[in-house]
């Protein structure tokens, strides 16, 4: 793969390494969201398949790039907490079971779950790593599949580590969930899209992914996976268009107890959104035409460089085998001014993260070698 910057709109003079802040928007979809803006100025034009054609498309491209095994399995949300709201209420948990997080975890796969602890007595257990750098990620992994007893309802993780890229070896954990019984609920959105995932080789029962990210969408959009161990589940709203039957305009008030198949009850309200819809679309059929693991290899490829001179410098950057390439933490050695190395980096206008202790980087395929080699420069 070679560089795809002509297909976004960044300017020239800014160095952007931040998609795990926010991704720049491809032109293809900030064209056919510009196109769906107008397109509600001639409501007689949008006629009552419009309602759910578009939202089938959408779960069928997003099955695809997560490899579900059916698409009706997935649905449309508006944000992770949403997501991981709709998982969390319908996890079985008894007063005393426990729920395991990993330390520093993003706040929208916590908040949920100190709620429900409350609700149910449940207890949290937060995972964290050694203070030690030598074989980190190793030893972290470890520490989480010990953790997981007879006491865990659920484990609820990120694939990648948002602050800081560390992977999470998600097939082990899910064979010791299995074990015990436990649920398994993934955020993946530092991840999918741009890091290879297949549900039916790690089969969580939960899959979470905000849409602005490394999916490459709009803001306020997002795609969930659901196992069918929540096909019984109650949603926490409860949209007309989730029900049975519900595409047959003139039965609506022909009210139903019965959901759409699978995980349809879970989606968002309004799940149709006319112009964000679209737009997710076609931000994830070109990540299918990419595929992740062309866009991870890339992201190696541009950033090898960088990360051997930044190890040089005594900074610690996780070991290859056990990071995301897309998404580097670094964390550094007392000798560097921290604030220092801000102030450069906003004059020279790179945009990057600082994260907890460690500066994130997160390159993607918009971005070059000489891209990275101009963030080495300001240490």
């Amino acid at each position: 793969m070679q560089s795809q910057k002509h297909l976004f709109d960044l300017p020239e003079n800014v160095t952007y390494l931040n998609g795990a802040y926010m991704s720049p928007q491809l032109k293809s979809v900030t064209q056919i969201g510009l196109k769906s803006v107008t397109r509600k100025a001639r409501p007689n034009e949008i006629l009552a398949e419009d309602f759910f054609n578009q939202v089938e498309i959408l779960k069928q491209h997003f099955a695809t790039l997560i490899n579900a095994p059916h698409y009706k399995n997935t649905v449309s949300i508006p944000s992770v907490s949403y997501g991981i709201a709709n998982a969390a209420n319908n996890v079985p948990i008894s007063k005393g079971d426990e729920i395991i997080l990993v330390d520093e975890q993003f706040p929208s796969n916590v908040y949920i779950w100190k709620e429900i602890t409350q609700k149910k007595g449940a207890i949290i257990k937060v995972i964290k790593p050694t203070q030690q750098f030598e074989n980190r990620a190793v030893l972290w992994n470890e520490e989480i599949l010990q953790a997981i007893t007879k006491k865990t309802a659920v484990v609820s993780i990120c694939n990648v580590h948002w602050a800081d890229g560390t992977l999470f070896n998600l097939k082990a954990i899910r064979e010791k969930t299995r074990e015990v019984n436990a649920l398994l609920v993934i955020d993946g959105t530092q991840s999918i899209g741009a890091l290879p995932f297949s549900v039916q080789e790690v089969q969580p029962d939960a899959l979470i992914c905000g849409g602005y990210k490394w999916l490459l969408g709009p803001y306020s959009t997002g795609m969930a996976y659901y196992g069918d161990a929540f096909n019984d589940g109650n949603p926490i709203e409860h949209s007309w268009m989730n029900r049975y039957n519900s595409q047959d305009f003139s039965g609506l008030t022909t009210y139903q107890d019965r959901y759409q198949e699978k995980a349809a009850r879970y989606a968002v309200g309004e799940a149709s959104n006319f112009v964000l819809t679209p737009m997710l679309i076609r931000a994830i059929e070109q990540l299918i035409e990419w595929t992740p693991a062309a866009i991870q290899e890339y992201c190696r490829g541009i950033s090898a460089g960088a990360v051997k001179k930044l190890r040089d410098f005594g900074c610690f950057i996780e070991d290859d085998n056990h990071r995301a390439y897309h998404l580097i933490g670094v964390y550094f050695p007392d000798h560097i001014d921290v604030e220092g190395l801000k102030t450069r980096l906003k004059q020279e206008n790179i945009i990057v993260s600082f994260r907890g202790n460690a500066m994130r980087i997160s390159p993607n395929v918009y971005n070059s070698e000489e891209d990275l080699e101009r963030l080495v420069a300001q240490f």
